[in-house]
């Protein structure tokens, strides 16, 4: 391995000096996986993991430094590129041509099923172009595999063939959420970042889906109030002529959350270096409570290396 890598490497670990390996662990916050820290040319460090950005933004984010990554969050807005791009083309279209999209994730076969025969009912009463994908959920690999082959069989709607764009999407959302706690912007009171916190939440409790009126996103909604939503379509069709279809779908999916609060929740490895102290609900705004869990999904490990 060692002898195909293109950038210097420690010849073997036993030369690191104890000091040094403190300095990594306990100054640079490095455990198990993998971190890429920045040093500039005077060796400075200019930013303690860029892995994240380059998830996000790839080498759009060159010269990989924290200021750099503050600067494409002050540029970044809350829109369906923020969450697809570089992973699929096709969605990419369907944007361009301005349809509706939903995204959607979860491990419930039952209700995947009664949220796409709802949506496509719903895109038919209401006369709008409407395209949905399934990608997947970031656990229970083989779960998710055999959902998929359903949703196949019996024609359910699109979805991602390839594990590894499952991998990239997810991995690139808790990149979102690791880069704001690196730094040190967690909970800003940013409208974009609590959506990105209410989709890995959701992904941890049940299923969800994602609505765009081609870039702009309608609403981010759990499965407990997004399928509630098309199903009283008979109750908020009348405002479709009145509002339009995304702020009556809006204000009815906002309605039936007042009264359906799902808990939010959110798991961080312990070989992640940087773990929050703190964390406020995306939801409610409160502090959320902490615990320690053990868990273990019999999940198989995606490789971390994506492209040769």
């Amino acid at each position: 391995m060692q002898s195909s890598m293109p950038w210097f490497t420690v010849y073997h670990p036993s030369v690191i000096e104890k000091p040094v390996i403190r300095f990594i662990k306990e100054v640079w916050h490095f455990r198990n996986k993998p971190i890429l820290v920045v040093l500039d040319p005077q060796g400075k460090l200019v930013c303690p993991n860029a892995l994240h950005m380059m998830w996000i933004w790839g080498s759009n984010a060159f010269p990989f430094t924290s200021l750099r990554e503050e600067s494409l969050w002050r540029e970044e807005t809350w829109r369906l590129e923020l969450l697809v791009n570089g992973i699929d083309p096709v969605i990419l279209n369907w944007i361009k041509e301005g349809k509706y999209i939903f995204l959607y994730g979860g491990d419930d076969i039952e209700w995947v099923r009664k949220f796409t025969n709802n949506a496509r009912a719903v895109a038919q009463a209401a006369h709008i172009p409407l395209e949905m994908v399934y990608v997947g959920k970031s656990s229970k690999r083989e779960k998710i595999r055999r959902l998929m082959t359903t949703i196949t069989m019996e024609k359910l709607s699109y979805i991602w063939e390839d594990f590894t764009m499952i991998w990239f999407f997810w991995t690139r959302i808790e990149s979102m959420l690791y880069s704001k706690i690196q730094l040190g912007k967690l909970d800003d009171h940013d409208p974009m970042m609590q959506e990105i916190k209410k989709l890995l939440s959701y992904d941890r409790e049940g299923g969800w889906a994602v609505l765009s009126n081609g870039s702009n996103v309608v609403v981010n909604g759990h499965s407990t109030t997004i399928l509630p939503t098309l199903v009283e379509y008979e109750l908020w069709k009348d405002q479709v002529p009145v509002k339009g279809f995304d702020l009556a779908l809006e204000d009815h999916h906002r309605t039936i959350h007042g009264i359906s609060h799902p808990c939010c929740r959110f798991d961080f490895p312990m070989t992640m270096g940087r773990i929050p102290g703190t964390m406020k609900c995306p939801e409610c705004n409160r502090a959320m409570e902490k615990f320690s869990t053990f868990l273990c999904c019999h999940d198989e490990v995606i490789p971390d290396v994506l492209f040769q």
